[in-house]
């Protein structure tokens, strides 16, 4: 099995999803130890001092004025998690939760945070025995980290709360940890405050979001490709001539994707003998426009996710000189900004793809092809309904797209008087992406069988790639009306786990 190392200088994207998903193994790093134990010497001296240090020997939020005697600290802590362990709503994603637990670790390991070597051993242990702590969808105002996402996490390494085991069973935790050997922690000074305030929960969906983007902005070029084929529209407007005069990266990424996928086509250019036709429709013309936007969207999204996880995010922090003092590094706006960001553009890839697969479906506007794509058109009804569920599902993208880290609500009596919300707009985002997929399955859908209704004209080998990939997935092509449903998550399934892109890349290699 992988096995991830985490040490005093962050982690990457790929060690976040090889944990979170691929279920890689987690260890320290000898510095990590280290450096955790170094950290915690200046704690421990700093707790033995009779002045207040905030999270120390203080209460929290709002209640840091009153100093806290020594044999309350225990408590202390503990009431910390217990208390901000108040999450309500639905299970969270068990890559969510994962991922959040292993990033917390990350800052942990980074020994800016003053918590000891055992508490990090058992953060690494619970994840290696596959127990995923019961975390709820709402909780996190993304500000002072997500706190109470985190918090649930906290619980499970005391032994209490709720968990579910490697076997999808959600049992009480310390039940679980006793069962695979992993003795509950008992918290000291800072480190209840420590587990619980990161942006990991965020930081995480984005990670995550990023990586399933990726393939699926690929496929977005995909189907724009079929979709034009099917239209029998031009791929001169895909010239790197044209897009090198308006240089963003994306855009010439996009655009040289397309052309790969239709090279070899006999379907492209007909319109050149349409009079009336002048130009292709804009969501036709500018999808490498449109997809480019959004891929360049996607690198400053990447840039600050790097950023993030080259950061060690706790409050107060454990300075290199010895010192220890309270920040505000915690605070989401980075990460939330991005992940609403990307929502924007979601929603407009979403929206240029169902524009593509109305206009396969009007007969005006479709040069040539019946209407709905419909066998018998009356007596079938084709792909009409097909679309009203993409449109749907459009529909309730521009609605996540409104950002929310653009809302703040006040808490903490005040003090924490300004937060992010990028909890939630990770988990927006998070929905947006399952709905950019299904879109794209549906122009797929409708894309696959115009091409094959054009008799007599070859598609590219990469179009007819994905054509024959996506029927041996049991996607049907033209015919008479049947039980769409099926068919359109089978077409989900099939760009959900990337097997378009295979199929494409089988015949153009790897696209950008």
């Amino acid at each position: 099995m992988h096995t991830v190392v985490v040490g005093t200088s962050g982690v990457t994207a790929s060690d976040v999803l090889a944990v979170a998903r691929g279920g890689a193994r987690v260890e320290l790093s000898g510095e990590a130890v280290s450096a955790l134990a170094a950290a915690r010497g200046i704690v421990d001296a700093l707790a033995a001092k009779p002045e207040p240090v905030y999270g120390v020997s203080t209460g929290f939020g709002a209640l840091a004025t009153r100093h806290i005697s020594p044999e309350l600290r225990a408590q202390l802590q503990r009431n910390i998690v217990r208390s901000h362990a108040a999450g309500m709503g639905p299970r969270v994603e068990r890559d969510v939760v994962r991922a959040l637990m292993f990033l917390r670790l990350k800052t942990v390991c980074s020994g800016r945070t003053g918590v000891r070597p055992e508490v990090a051993q058992t953060m690494a242990d619970v994840l290696n025995a596959g127990i995923t702590p019961v975390v709820h969808e709402y909780g996190s105002l993304g500000c002072s980290g997500d706190l109470a996402p985190l918090s649930h996490c906290a619980l499970t390494l005391m032994g209490e709360g709720d968990a579910e085991g490697p076997d999808g069973v959600v049992r009480p935790a310390g039940e679980l940890l006793a069962e695979h050997g992993i003795a509950p922690v008992e918290l000291r000074e800072k480190e209840g405050l420590a587990l619980l305030n990161g942006t990991d929960g965020m930081l995480g969906m984005l990670v995550m979001a990023l990586a399933d983007l990726d393939m699926l902005y690929k496929s977005a070029d995909i189907t724009a490709a079929l979709s034009l084929e099917a239209l029998l529209g031009t791929d001169r407007v895909l010239a790197p001539e044209l897009h090198a005069i308006r240089p963003h990266p994306g855009q010439g990424a996009s655009a040289a994707n397309m052309l790969a996928v239709l090279e070899g086509s006999e379907l492209t250019g007909h319109h050149q003998d349409d009079a009336p036709r002048v130009q292709d429709a804009y969501s036709v013309r500018c999808a490498p426009q449109v997809a480019g936007a959004g891929r360049d969207t996607m690198a400053h999204a990447r840039l600050v996710a790097e950023r993030e996880l080259a950061s060690a995010v706790d409050n107060p922090v454990v300075l290199p000189d010895g010192r220890v003092e309270s920040n505000g590094n915690f605070h989401g706006a980075p990460v939330a900004y991005v992940l609403d960001f990307l929502a924007i553009a979601v929603a407009d890839l979403a929206s240029i793809a169902e524009r593509r697969t109305d206009r396969l479906l009007d007969k005006n506007r479709s040069h040539g092809l019946p209407p709905f794509l419909a066998d018998d058109a009356g007596v079938d009804s084709g792909l009409m309904i097909a679309q009203y569920t993409q449109a749907a599902l459009v529909s309730e993208l521009k609605r996540l797209a409104v950002p929310a880290s653009a809302d703040s609500i006040p808490s903490s009596a005040m003090q924490e008087d300004h937060v992010s919300m990028g909890w939630s707009a990770a988990r927006k985002l998070r929905t947006a992406v399952d709905n950019l997929t299904r879109v794209l399955a549906v122009e797929l859908y409708a894309a696959s069988r115009a091409v094959e209704l054009r008799e007599g004209l070859r598609p590219a080998p990469a179009t007819q790639a994905a054509i024959t990939a996506v029927r041996k997935a049991g996607v049907e092509g033209p015919g008479p009306d049947r039980f769409l449903a099926p068919d359109l998550a089978a077409a989900d399934v099939f760009v959900r786990e990337g097997r378009l892109v295979e199929a494409v890349e089988a015949v153009t290699g790897p696209l950008r």
